[in-house]
């Protein structure tokens, strides 16, 4: 009788906190649909030019309008982390359903900055270089902030999930389009000029760039432990080379020679690696072939 009463005293406070939480996720999805119905109306800006292209005033204020959706993606993560933590600590129940939600969202959030700084892993800064440019007035601080809270509404929802999740491989993509994305919305154009401890928002990019090469070289560590321990399709480990491909050009253009010679030394045996692997899938394959047995 006793262990009723608590467990309805459980489910109560539970129905309580949860309804708090709904109207906040409710609030999000509110404000999140006014910011979309604005980026809807964003091509209109540019119709008065004849130009089927937004004109650069109309890409900033587009992207800005991108960048505060991805943050309030972020805000709905963090919610449905709560939700979830509050079922198992109240109810004892895992809630996949709400930590499905927040990975739907941490997805949502990095598409958003992905429309503004490309998802090509590795590509000349000139390429997505609109892109970058179009949030210029957003202090560096800002757009780190951005990527830390990414960074933990990520982490938060793995470690939710767990280790023995359905979602565990395919994390590695999510984690490497946030490499991406930290690495693609630094500005290369101005970084060297802006890297002196006088130029206000140092310590901001420092921290920014040193992420985003972590972040690149965890990737490249995580696709090539996908490759070895699940998949073995060539398509893993050559986007690990590619990430690693990413982190040596953001060493040469940060004049980091050492560093970039050792990944570049890496480069060379991932792909003698990825080669041999090759050959030895091929000619098993034609074994294969051969010891099929022939209709007729």
């Amino acid at each position: 009788m006793a262990t009723e009463k608590v467990r309805a005293e459980a489910k109560k406070r539970y129905a309580e906190r949860i309804k708090e939480y709904k109207q906040a996720v409710d609030q999000i999805e509110s404000r999140g649909k006014g910011l979309e119905r604005t980026l809807q109306d964003a091509p209109k800006l540019a119709a008065s030019s004849g130009s089927a292209a937004l004109d650069p005033e109309a890409l900033h204020q587009a992207n800005l309008t991108r960048f505060a959706l991805a943050g309030e993606y972020l805000n709905l993560v963090s919610y449905y982390n709560l939700m979830s933590a509050l079922s198992l600590s109240l109810l004892g129940i895992k809630n996949e359903g709400f930590l499905n939600e927040a990975r739907k969202c941490c997805y949502k959030s990095i598409i958003f900055m992905e429309e503004i700084v490309s998802s090509h892993v590795d590509a000349p800064f000139s390429d997505y270089e609109a892109g970058v440019e179009s949030l210029r007035e957003l202090p560096d601080a800002v757009k780190f902030g951005y990527l830390r809270k990414l960074g933990f509404a990520i982490d938060s929802v793995v470690e939710g999930f767990g280790t023995n999740s359905k979602w565990k491989w395919s994390f590695v993509e999510l984690e490497g389009r946030y490499a991406v994305v930290a690495k693609n919305l630094l500005n290369l154009k101005t970084f060297l000029v802006q890297f002196d401890p006088r130029v206000e928002g140092y310590s901001e990019r420092l921290a920014h760039v040193n992420l985003a090469k972590r972040l690149l070289q965890q990737s490249a560590d995580r696709y090539r432990e996908k490759y070895e321990l699940s998949t073995l399709r060539l398509d893993d480990i050559k986007q690990s080379i590619l990430f690693l491909s990413a982190l040596r050009r953001l060493h040469v253009l940060l004049a980091e020679a050492e560093e970039a010679e050792v990944v570049k030394k890496k480069i060379e045996i991932w792909k003698a690696k990825m080669e041999d692997d090759q050959r030895k899938q091929e000619a098993a394959q034609k074994m294969a072939r051969l010891k099929r047995p022939s209709g007729g």
